[in-house]
């Protein structure tokens, strides 16, 4: 880093640390402030979440505006969320499991893992949660959008990799992921968010066809992996980890980009039933629907 990075990224250090003793009540507090700064004063953004609600949900403009602003607040305490991961895990007392079968399957499992989440709920958490599944020398890694800056790359890489979950970026993703999962590793992909063309397979979400990333899907088949769809939800003051029964990508017997459209799809339907359970709790301000399929351009 630079020196003006590198004193970024002490100031970050220190703003943490002065943070951290607040603890999840605090945290709370600050991020639904910090979401509804976001409700009041970022308008652009406000809007972009109450229509796409309203049109991909059916509801009136009422219901819209409520879901919509819990959400900006949901996702405020999800930004804040990054500096308590080492105080979360799967021994925290504010943790439940929906379906404790389920998840005696997931730790059970000596399977290659290709873990599908969104962001939904604490998605920061989540990753504190996935790096205590195993322990090592089993890989465990989760695949995520690296910063332009540095000093603030290396901030949140810190924070996100407290409790041994690698981060890898996902522009230089395949190689590493194909060695974890080849030593039967867990790797955590998010799957909702906008996808170049090139990159995508075009799928229904919520009632409209969306630019869903098929990477993890041609990774997972590679890997021979099981698909298995988890967010981590709140639940009044505390969390619920939630699953879906997975995908074992081996029993799969069509051609290649059948598999990789069959993955995908059921990736991107794990996340819609997730969200359709629980709508407040998704990042609704983003452009999900940006990429349109390539017959729509004419």
């Amino acid at each position: 880093m630079t020196i003006a990075e590198s004193l970024r990224y002490r100031l970050l250090t220190v703003a943490g640390a002065l943070l951290r003793p607040l603890g999840f009540q605090g945290t709370a507090l600050m991020g639904t402030a910090l979401g509804d700064a976001i409700w009041h004063f970022i308008p652009s953004r406000r809007t972009l979440a109450v229509d796409s609600i309203k049109k991909h949900l059916n509801v009136e403009n009422d219901e819209a505006e409520r879901i919509a602003h819990e959400s900006f607040r949901q996702n405020g305490r999800s930004f804040l969320e990054i500096l308590l991961t080492g105080k979360f895990g799967l021994d925290s007392p504010k943790l439940r499991i929906a379906q404790p079968e389920l998840m005696e399957r997931l730790c059970a499992c000596k399977r290659p893992i290709v873990a599908t989440t969104a962001h939904f709920g604490s998605w920061e958490l989540l990753a504190s949660m996935l790096g205590q599944l195993y322990a090592p020398p089993r890989p465990r890694m989760v695949v995520v959008r690296r910063y332009g800056d540095a000093a603030v790359q290396r901030f949140i890489a810190c924070c996100r990799e407290a409790t041994g979950a690698d981060m890898v970026g996902h522009r230089n993703a395949a190689a590493p992921v194909i060695r974890a999962l080849h030593k039967n590793g867990i790797v955590a992909f998010l799957v909702d968010h906008n996808a170049l063309a090139a990159e995508a397979r075009f799928i229904p979400f919520l009632d409209e066809t969306a630019a869903v990333n098929a990477g993890p899907a041609i990774l997972a088949l590679r890997a021979k992996a099981l698909v298995w769809p988890v967010v981590l939800a709140r639940e009044g003051r505390n969390y619920v980890f939630l699953q879906r029964p997975p995908l074992d990508t081996a029993t799969l017997t069509g051609g290649i980009e059948e598999n990789v459209h069959t993955v995908a799809q059921f990736y991107t339907q794990a996340v819609e039933s997730f969200i359709r359970e629980h709508p407040e709790q998704w990042f609704w301000m983003h452009e999900r629907w940006k990429t349109r399929p390539p017959r729509q351009h004419s």
